[in-house]
């Protein structure tokens, strides 16, 4: 249940609840609670949202929605390490909102590529896939742990279970869009492999 937090919006200043998906008075959203919605922002419109949740996370520090919409910017921002830290703080009690948990793995790649990341980091990714996999079996979350099974494992002659090739076969049947692909190969700021 979503607490009755009144914060000022972040795009015109006007007293909000977070529970409003968006400002009456300027229509932007209050929280950021998918990265679709914070993926068009300009740079300067994603800082002032960051300026908003900061100050508002020094008195709710707990709040599971503000934790996730500053999380969200961050990673638009490509501050990788604050964006996890703040993805496992909304993670505490929730349970519901798989997103949190697939862009938590994303920002744990920290902007590489798979191949480079080390062990215990690729054990902690596949964790929050399965994760997000058991909220919502989305096709975008299999493809990229066909990404990581492929760029880590594959790559590395390293045997896995579902191989790449059975992530991607899942990715297709939950259907997975090009323009998913694009967007999380954009975020994730490698090239997709060109097996796939």
């Amino acid at each position: 249940m979503t607490e009755a937090i009144e914060i000022k919006c972040p795009g015109c200043g006007a007293r909000v609840s977070i529970g409003q998906k968006e400002c009456e008075y300027c229509h932007n959203p209050v929280v950021i609670s998918t990265f679709n919605s914070v993926y068009d922002m300009p740079m300067p419109t994603v800082n002032k949202y960051v300026g908003t949740y900061r100050k508002e996370l020094m008195e709710h520090p707990d709040s599971m929605e503000l934790n996730n919409s500053i999380a969200m910017c961050y990673l638009k921002l490509k501050m990788y390490d604050k964006a996890v830290t703040a993805f496992e703080a909304a993670m505490e009690d929730n349970f519901d909102n798989s997103e949190t948990f697939f862009y938590a793995a994303v920002c744990l790649l920290g902007g590489k590529k798979a191949f480079l990341a080390p062990r215990p980091v690729i054990n902690k990714i596949e964790e929050y896939i399965n994760a997000a996999l058991m909220i919502e079996p989305r096709g975008i979350y299999y493809y990229f742990w066909a990404y990581i099974k492929y760029d880590f494992y594959e790559r590395k002659f390293l045997n896995t279970n579902p191989n790449y090739r059975a992530c991607l076969n899942e990715a297709y049947n939950a259907g997975v869009s090009d323009n998913d692909v694009q967007r999380l190969f954009q975020i994730l700021g490698v090239p997709v492999p060109s097996v796939f």
